[in-house]
C-alpha cells in the first residue's frame, strides 16, 4: 500500500526515526557491523558489545579454504540483518588463546554470543539461506524488534488519546504508520484523532481511500460505524431540548433514544446506555425492539473491553433473563 502522505499534518516524520529501528532507519554502515578483533581486544569487541545485540565471532585462518567459502556469505548476511547482529573475525594462527580455551578444534567455526557469554555457533562452510536460518535463531526473525517496538508504541498512543492529549497521540500513530503503512490499529487511532480534532470528514476520507483488505479490520469497520454514529446526531436536534421533554413525558422513548444517540457521540457512553437501557425496561416493543438494537451497535463501536459495555451488558443480560 502507497504511503499515507501523513494526512495529520507533519506528525510523524521526527517521532519515527527516534521510535523505531525499522524500514525508514538506515542500516548501519558495514564498518560497524563487522570488525576483526585481537585477543587483547576480544572482551570489548565480543563479551561487552554482546551486552547490546549478539555477536558472531568468525574463527578463521588464512589457509582455511572453506574459511573463504563463508567469509562472503556471513558477511552479506550480517550487512542485511541490518543491525540485529554484529560480526567479529578472528584469525586463530595470530591470536589462538581464544579458540582454544573455547576448545574450537576445527574452522571455520562461528560462535554466537549473546549477553557476555557463547550461547550457539556452527562449523563448517554452511550455505547463505542456512547463515540466514542461524542469525534468526540467535536474533530473532527480521522485523521482530520492530513488531514488539511498534506494539508498545501502539500502547502509549492510545493511552495519551485516552487521557486527551490528541496532538501528542497524533504524533505515535503517524510514526507507526511511516514504518507500517497497513498497521490497521494505527490507521484507525489517527483517525480518532481526527475526531477528537473536530476534523470528521478527514478522518472519513482517511478511511474509506483504504484498499479493501484493510478496510475489512474490525477496528476500521467500528471507526466507519463511529462516525456514521457522529453524523446521525448531528440531526437530531439539541439535547438540552431532549433532556427538558424527558423531564415533561419520561415515556418519550423516541426523544431519549435521540439523546442517547447524542449522548454516545459525545463520549458519555454509560449515560447513553442507561436511556436504552430505560427505554427497554419500559418498552421492549418500541421502535422494534430499537433501544436493544441500538444498545448492540453501541458494544461494535466501544468493543468489549470498554467499561461501558461491560457495565451496560450486565444490565442487559438482566432484563433479558429475568
Amino acid at each position: 500500500m502507497s504511503d499515507y502522505g501523513n494526512p495529520y499534518g507533519g506528525y510523524g516524520n521526527q517521532t519515527m526515526t527516534a521510535q523505531f529501528g525499522g524500514p525508514a532507519a538506515a542500516a548501519p554502515p558495514a564498518g560497524e557491523l563487522i570488525k576483526d578483533t585481537t585477543t587483547a581486544n576480544f572482551a570489548r569487541d565480543v563479551m561487552d558489545e554482546s551486552r547490546n545485540q549478539p555477536v558472531l565471532v568468525d574463527f578463521w585462518a588464512p589457509w582455511c579454504g572453506p574459511c573463504k567459502q563463508l567469509t562472503p556469505i556471513i558477511e552479506k548476511a550480517v550487512s542485511e540483518a541490518s543491525g540485529r547482529v554484529k560480526l567479529v573475525k578472528m584469525n586463530i594462527d595470530d591470536h589462538p588463546s581464544v579458540a582454544g580455551q573455547l576448545g574450537i578444534q576445527s574452522i571455520p567455526a562461528v560462535v554466537a554470543f549473546v549477553n557476555g557469554r557463547p550461547a550457539d555457533g556452527f562449523m563448517g562452510a554452511l550455505p547463505e539461506s542456512q547463515v540466514k536460518a542461524f542469525i534468526d535463531k540467535v536474533a530473532g526473525p527480521a522485523g521482530a524488534d520492530q513488531a514488539a517496538e511498534i506494539a508498545a508504541v501502539l500502547e502509549e498512543a492510545s493511552g495519551l488519546l485516552a487521557g486527551g492529549d490528541i496532538d501528542g497521540a497524533a504524533q505515535l500513530f503517524a510514526a507507526i504508520l511511516q514504518a507500517d503503512p497497513d498497521n490497521t490499529q494505527a490507521i484507525a487511532g489517527l483517525a480518532e484523532c481526527m475526531i477528537g480534532a473536530n476534523q470528521h470528514q478527514r478522518a472519513r476520507e482517511l478511511v474509506t481511500q483504504l484498499p479493501e483488505e484493510l478496510a475489512k479490520a474490525p477496528e476500521v469497520q467500528a471507526l466507519l460505524k463511529r462516525l456514521d454514529q457522529i453524523d446521525e446526531a448531528r440531526k437530531l436536534g439539541d439535547p438540552v431540548a431532549l433532556e427538558h421533554t424527558l423531564s415533561l413525558n419520561p415515556d418519550d422513548h423516541e426523544a431519549r433514544m435521540k439523546l442517547a444517540k447524542i449522548r454516545n457521540v459525545e463520549g458519555r457512553r454509560e449515560e447513553a446506555a442507561e436511556h436504552l437501557l430505560l427505554i427497554m425496561k419500559r418498552d421492549r416493543t418500541f421502535d422494534d425492539d430499537g433501544a436493544r438494537k441500538q444498545l448492540l451497535q453501541f458494544f461494535e463501536v466501544w468493543g468489549p473491553k470498554e467499561p461501558a459495555t461491560v457495565m451496560a451488558r450486565r444490565k442487559l443480560s438482566s432484563i433479558l433473563f429475568s
